[in-house]
């Protein structure tokens, strides 16, 4: 009698069908379609496209500076340094532009969920010259009216596989979010007013004490993450960080 190995045999079907799907499906950039190693990573010349946010920038909230100034090693924005980022640390994988606005729409509106994929990747890569350590991972979460409209969070597509990196769990139910118009096309004061009050801790005691590394697609004002830091510090957050994947660069 021939003895077959399971764990072998389950192998070499998950290679062949693989072999299979590559074959019939190769590995596309997600933005042009362009060929690519891996799946879900972007083609040279769409990588080159981005604005990635990398030194001089603010130590705090990662506000980009003009490469050519020298701020001495611990430079902070003028919101910084008058105190006002609520969170401990902001970092963001590169600038709003025509570029990230061709991947960030599609991914928030159009279904384009395999986005995810190199935006994630991306967002850690943003967190590489950090030494956080959270405990908990949490999405900003959406109204239950958008989310039933979307049908997803683009922020927990986006956090899953952080939390993956950081080895850490995801939390999507401490904190609930009100619903409210959009935000589209309101300035700083109006988005802070529009936002104020949406975001309710229903579970503060798995929010006392811990480290929180808060996920979003794109920062326009920092509204949003300021008042959900807000609203964690007081429940008890030790620390609060943020992460997207894009941020409104202006002048400052």
């Amino acid at each position: 009698m021939v003895k077959i190995n399971i764990n072998r045999a389950t192998n070499i079907i998950s290679s062949v069908a693989r072999f299979s799907i590559e074959l019939l499906f190769p590995s596309a950039c997600p933005l042009c379609g362009a060929p690519v190693s891996t799946d879900g990573e972007l083609c040279a010349d769409c990588w080159n496209a981005f604005d990635w946010i990398g030194s001089p920038r603010c130590e705090r909230c990662g506000y980009p500076f003009p490469a050519n100034l020298d701020l001495g090693p611990h430079p902070l924005c003028p919101n910084c340094a008058a105190g006002e980022c609520v969170l401990d640390l902001v970092r963001c994988a590169c600038a709003y532009d025509a570029a990230s606005r061709s991947a960030v729409l599609p991914f928030k509106h159009s279904g384009r969920i395999h986005n995810a994929n190199f935006m994630s990747r991306a967002m850690i890569w943003a967190l590489r010259d950090t030494d956080i350590s959270p405990d908990v991972i949490m999405p900003v979460p959406l109204a239950w009216r958008r989310l039933f409209h979307r049908g997803y969070n683009q922020a927990t597509l986006l956090a899953r596989p952080i939390a993956n990196a950081f080895g850490v769990p995801m939390d999507v139910a401490s904190v609930r979010r009100a619903y409210r118009p959009d935000m589209g096309h309101k300035n700083a004061t109006q988005r802070a007013e529009n936002i104020h009050g949406v975001f309710t801790v229903k579970h503060p005691d798995k929010i006392a004490g811990r480290k929180i590394l808060l996920v979003d697609d794109v920062m326009t004002t920092g509204a949003t993450f300021k008042e959900l830091g807000r609203v964690l510090k007081r429940s008890g957050a030790s620390a609060v960080y943020g992460v997207t994947f894009c941020r409104v660069v202006r002048a400052i």
